[in-house]
């Protein structure tokens, strides 16, 4: 229980903040999150401060809110996409996401995508939490180890107990220590085999009765085969036993196209791999990133990724983005 009894998570007293500066502080760390207060004018006991360690990055997350929500409108605001692995070091919080209700106790853990809706219950409750944001799209596609969200593990499971070891390990860990690089490759891993789903495969004929649970699957889809080259709208309809055509008007429902989706995180993907070159220096090429994301056309890549993120790849792994 190293990590639940760290002196900097755990502090001997909390100050209280205004709704206003711990509202800006969640969102500048996490994203466009809706807290709720108990009472108008309250103030909030608690911090939501980022930890950047080890190259990688924490919320912490400590208040005695009413909720914390996160909806479709917020999601669609936020270009950055996250798993976010959560311990309770303090208190309990409710959590409803993707379909399941858990209650968090001090010790537990459980994964929250940041592409699904959310709601964290506290009651007024204190409640004391680090979220370590895992890039979304490496995970899902760096592996075939299938796992699951909204999942809690118990305090007592093992592979709680390994995730806590871990992330106390790589928060005494200075990004320029030489086993930095080696502790987060071991923490993805170790996180996708803590949330290993048992389910030899997904019921897709369960999820026909609406667009939004359609495309839920679509979008599981999708991240577990982002590389691939047969990924595409009718490749998705196929699998979902539906027509392409209800496939299109399931995204045009949320103005957008399943290419454009499809792109969108295969863009994403080559960013964090950019990234990682340029931290590493491996010496890769930004073709081979393009390839390994699953693009073909290298033109067509570098238009693409400068029309989304403003900077070419070039840019990007030479430090010169904005």
């Amino acid at each position: 229980m190293e990590l639940i009894q760290h002196r900097n998570l755990v502090p001997e007293a909390w100050a209280t903040l205004s709704y206003d500066q711990w509202a800006d502080d969640l969102r500048s760390i996490c994203g466009s999150f809706n807290p709720k207060v108990m009472a108008r004018g309250d103030g909030v006991l608690g911090a939501a401060k980022r930890i950047d360690v080890c190259g990688m990055e924490f919320a912490h997350v400590s208040n005695d809110l009413d909720c914390v929500r996160r909806d479709w409108d917020d999601i669609r605001k936020d270009a950055q996409e996250h798993l976010f692995l959560i311990v309770q070091i303090e208190g309990s919080c409710g959590l409803e996401h993707s379909g399941q209700q858990n209650v968090l106790d001090v010790g537990e853990c459980i994964l929250v995508d940041s592409t699904r809706p959310t709601t964290f219950y506290f009651g007024g409750r204190f409640s004391n939490h680090l979220s370590l944001h895992l890039p979304r799209q490496l995970m899902y596609s760096d592996s075939r180890i299938h796992f699951d969200v909204a999942r809690k593990l118990f305090a007592s499971d093992p592979m709680a107990l390994m995730l806590q070891a871990l992330i106390a390990k790589i928060m005494m860990t200075a990004e320029s220590d030489s086993a930095s690089a080696h502790l987060r490759q071991l923490m993805f891993t170790a996180t996708r085999q803590a949330f290993h789903s048992s389910r030899e495969s997904e019921p897709l004929h369960a999820l026909h009765d609406s667009a939004t649970k359609r495309l839920q699957m679509v979008d599981l889809l999708i991240d577990r085969h982002l590389t691939e080259n047969d990924l595409s709208a009718r490749w998705l309809a196929t699998r979902l036993g539906i027509s392409i055509r209800t496939l299109q008007q399931d995204f045009q429902g949320m103005g957008v196209t399943c290419t454009t989706v499809i792109r969108d995180k295969r863009l994403r993907l080559a960013k964090e791999k950019i990234e990682r070159l340029k931290e590493h220096r491996t010496g890769g090429t930004i073709a081979e990133v393009a390839y390994s994301a699953g693009f073909n056309d290298i033109s067509y890549f570098n238009r693409s990724f400068k029309e989304l993120f403003d900077c070419s790849p070039t840019d990007l792994l030479k430090g010169a983005a904005p």
